[in-house]
């Protein structure tokens, strides 16, 4: 199952995660500042396939592979993909009713699938599998995912995104 790595804004050893990561994943590269972010991007460069997170004009100039859109940008993908035809554009998801708007997208990312993600209530793995098995596009469990929980995923799921579990 392909494994996407998301960063975020904590401290940490992101090129050593991204290194250890098997061939073909990808690592979304997120944070709140643009400057931590840019420089994020440039260190990740060659180790894996990047998608930049919220920032088009970020991933236009270092020729990332793609976008990561926010759910609530997600329905922005049909300008994006006509800008950029080669990109790999991806949302967040919460639910099944924001799901159906991703016709446009390569892949969402479904959270929070188990307990433990931020203070949003799970879907649990059930409720996620049958959403992902609904969905018109490719969809990865993300939040709470960790090896131990990980053979849960319904065969429904195309992949797995985390960010804890692969640092």
């Amino acid at each position: 199952m392909p494994l996407v790595l998301m960063t975020d804004d904590r401290r940490c050893d992101w090129v050593r995660a991204a290194r250890a990561l098997p061939r073909g994943s990808v690592v979304v590269v997120r944070g709140r500042d643009a400057t931590q972010r840019r420089t994020l991007a440039e260190e990740l460069q060659g180790l894996a396939s990047l998608l930049i997170a919220d920032d088009p004009a970020l991933a236009a100039e270092i020729g990332a592979a793609g976008l990561h859109l926010p759910e609530v940008r997600m329905r922005e993908a049909a300008h994006w993909r006509a800008r950029f035809p080669n990109w790999i554009i991806t949302s967040s998801a919460h639910s099944l009713r924001a799901l159906m708007a991703a016709a446009m997208l390569d892949a969402v990312f479904l959270s929070p699938v188990f307990a433990g993600h931020k203070q949003t209530r799970a879907l649990t793995p059930v409720r996620a599998a049958f959403i992902a098995a609904h969905a018109p596009v490719p969809v990865y469990a993300l939040g709470g995912v960790n090896p131990r929980n990980a053979a849960l995923l319904a065969p429904s799921f195309s992949g797995i995104a985390a960010i804890g579990s692969l640092i």
